[in-house]
């Protein structure tokens, strides 16, 4: 089963001001890993707080926070930001 990756308007400018060969990594990861599994969900780790419900994958020194959605068989991308600052609000 193929998973749809899709990005809100947010992440999509924060994966657009990362440097070209970060941004490239990132994609690579959620398209031939998170989107070809049976389960996006073994890959990563899911959140708690005020971010419950949201999945985190760790792709070097940054993090992809994305809601997964089984009835529509899609992975939305949240935030993509740098480690340290992603979980910030």
């Amino acid at each position: 089963m193929a998973w749809t990756v899709e990005f809100q308007k947010d992440a999509e400018k924060e994966l657009g001001k990362l440097d070209r060969q970060q941004a490239k990594r990132i994609l690579r990861y959620l398209y031939k890993r998170i989107a070809t599994d049976e389960d996006p969900r073994r890959f990563g780790d899911g959140l708690k707080s005020n971010l419950a419900g949201l999945w985190k994958y760790r792709i070097g020194n940054y993090r992809a926070i994305c809601d997964i959605q089984d009835s529509v068989v899609k992975v939305i991308v949240v935030r993509v930001r740098h480690r340290r600052e992603v979980y910030r609000s």
